[in-house]
């Protein structure tokens, strides 16, 4: 890539790289002190306002995993007059730390940001050179950056699931893509019933375009907006489960900054509508769901008098096991996210527990095309050093080039003239999960060059966008001289595909009363961000099940 000259400090011609150079050191150290912060020795959480599951009980409907799916099927069931025990292997995320706030600032991980690592994974592993990841204590915190594969799958640990972690972006696809994404489930019902039933419960709102042309915090989504337009790319607003309302306040300065602050990658504190605020909290309040956090299941398997035996572990927050239980469950719904609950399918199938799953289970697993990128900008198109880490826009040739790119935030608290996008691309590649038998463990065939469609279908926007404005990629902040963040997903999708591991509505195959309710029953790509369509699907899966299975 050739330099591109922009002027800078009223001298017309200096470079984007002589820029860089000259403010590297300036800004690396920024970006690193924003990263040195003191371990806190209080706790996060405690599993207060929750209850731990007796060894030897018996309960009518197990939920495993306490994420979207999970969480929609134990509030119907729970309306439906069923009692529902939800184990969840992370915390409660109910209980502040010694800072008075449950959740890390995105800028300052420490002990609470990471599942069991002693060292950070972000996902933007680089800045100006210098890398930006961290020491920190062993813990059972909020985000799992589990390696597998060939590629770093990002998932929420916690009651809440991926709504803890993830940017809120509640996007229902266009319906004209529906058929590639569930070919099996009949589009009209979706959108007639089951995508309005989803918003409605996630408490989905848009951004006031108004206000969003006028505020200082989405200045740099003003900018990726500007540059897509000239380009010839429709930039669309995008749905979120943020409150709106508060984030008008956070701007203003009249309440508790959380957005506005930088919270996004390890929990915000204050104005997202996660789980816990939304369906969950509706299942509590019918008295009939109890969630048992830091529990882990290691087994399920048919018992002799009906029903299935389930083995589970007690975690402390070290991630060392203080007991293990066996409950008696009539009923299970897999709902472990498309990670934890084909991995454990997999494992159950190959040790003989569950040997009647059949030859589907742990296929199609898709990472739903995710690459990101940054691009230069030139210093008359500064992105803000206030930016609210909830995105709100994206960048739309799906149809074209196969790429939905969310206009990103890079909330480092300092101006960086950088645009930052994460890709949602029509990557046909799809892994499975298997057994390792000899490592004991579930393994993914995954392979990193399998991003390369990812990244040629992203280039149909930004090339075109960095040939328009005359700027280039960024190549700092996945490594050195990297442009692409191929190395990750935050969307993982199937490994328990519906109406193959499964029938149409999440039954598993082989077996009565075992039901999968999460991501895992989608074939790896939903063309935009995927949490609605889970939600959605698991709406409609329910509602069946009730009808006619109890």
């Amino acid at each position: 890539m050739s330099d591109n000259g922009v002027p800078g400090n009223g001298s017309p011609g200096s470079s984007r790289r002589g820029f860089l150079a000259r403010t590297g050191s300036l800004l690396g150290a920024a970006a690193l002190s924003a990263h040195m912060t003191s371990t806190p020795s209080a706790r996060a959480a405690t599993t207060a306002g929750t209850a731990v599951v007796e060894d030897g009980a018996r309960v009518p409907v197990l939920v495993i995993g306490t994420g979207y799916g999970g969480c929609v099927a134990a509030l119907r069931l729970a309306q439906a007059g069923v009692d529902v025990q939800m184990v969840e292997m992370g915390m409660a995320w109910d209980a502040p730390g010694s800072d008075g706030k449950i959740f890390a600032n995105t800028t300052r991980p420490d002990y609470r940001s990471y599942w069991l690592r002693t060292r950070t994974k972000a996902p933007l592993s680089n800045f100006l050179g210098f890398p930006i990841d961290k020491d920190v204590p062993r813990y059972t915190g909020i985000l799992d950056a589990e390696e597998m594969g060939g590629i770093i799958v990002y998932q929420g640990r916690g009651v809440g699931g991926g709504s803890l972690v993830n940017g809120g972006m509640a996007v229902t696809p266009r319906r004209q893509n529906f058929g590639a994404i569930l070919p099996s489930v009949d589009a009209g019902e979706m959108y007639d019933t089951y995508y309005p039933r989803a918003n409605a419960g996630l408490g989905v709102g848009l951004v006031d375009p108004a206000w969003f042309d006028t505020v200082d915090c989405y200045q740099f989504a003003r900018v990726g907006r500007k540059h897509a337009q000239r380009s010839g790319f429709p930039f669309v607003f995008v749905p979120d489960v943020y409150d709106w309302d508060y984030m008008k306040r956070e701007a203003a300065g009249t309440v508790p900054k959380s957005a506005v602050d930088g919270e996004i990658l390890y929990g915000n504190n204050y104005g997202k509508k996660s789980l816990q605020k939304t369906y969950l909290a509706s299942a509590r309040a019918t008295g009939r769901v109890t969630v048992s956090p830091l529990h882990r299941v290691t087994s399920v398997a048919p018992a002799a008098g009906g029903g299935y035996t389930v083995g589970i572990e007690q975690l402390a927050t070290t991630g060392d096991v203080t007991a293990t239980k066996t409950l008696t469950a009539t009923r299970v719904f897999f709902a472990a996210g498309s990670v934890g609950t084909s991995k454990l399918l997999v494992r159950l199938k190959a040790t003989g527990a569950l040997a009647n799953l059949n030859a589907e289970i742990g296929q199609g697993w898709g990472d739903n095309g995710n690459v990101m990128c940054g691009r230069a900008n030139h210093m008359w198109d500064p992105t803000g050093k206030v930016q609210a880490a909830i995105p709100c826009g994206g960048i739309d040739n799906w149809d074209a080039g196969g790429a939905f790119a969310e206009v990103a935030p890079l909330p480092t608290g300092i101006e960086t003239y950088a645009s930052f996008y994460l890709s949602i691309t029509k990557n046909p590649h799809r892994a499975r999960f298997t057994w390792n038998a000899a490592a004991g463990k579930v393994d993914l065939d995954w392979q990193t060059a399998w991003k390369q469609p990812s990244i040629d279908m992203a280039r149909t926007i930004f090339d075109k966008i960095n040939s328009k404005e005359g700027t280039i990629y960024r190549t700092d902040l996945f490594g050195l001289n990297k442009i692409w963040g191929d190395h990750l997903t935050y969307h993982p999708l199937g490994g328990a595909v519906l109406d193959k591991a499964t029938d149409n509505y999440g039954r598993l195959h082989g077996y009565t009363g075992l039901y999968v309710i999460d991501g895992a029953l989608i074939p790896g790509n939903t063309s935009v961000n995927p949490f609605v369509t889970i939600t959605a699907l698991a709406e409609r899966n329910i509602e069946k099940i009730i009808a006619t299975d109890l």
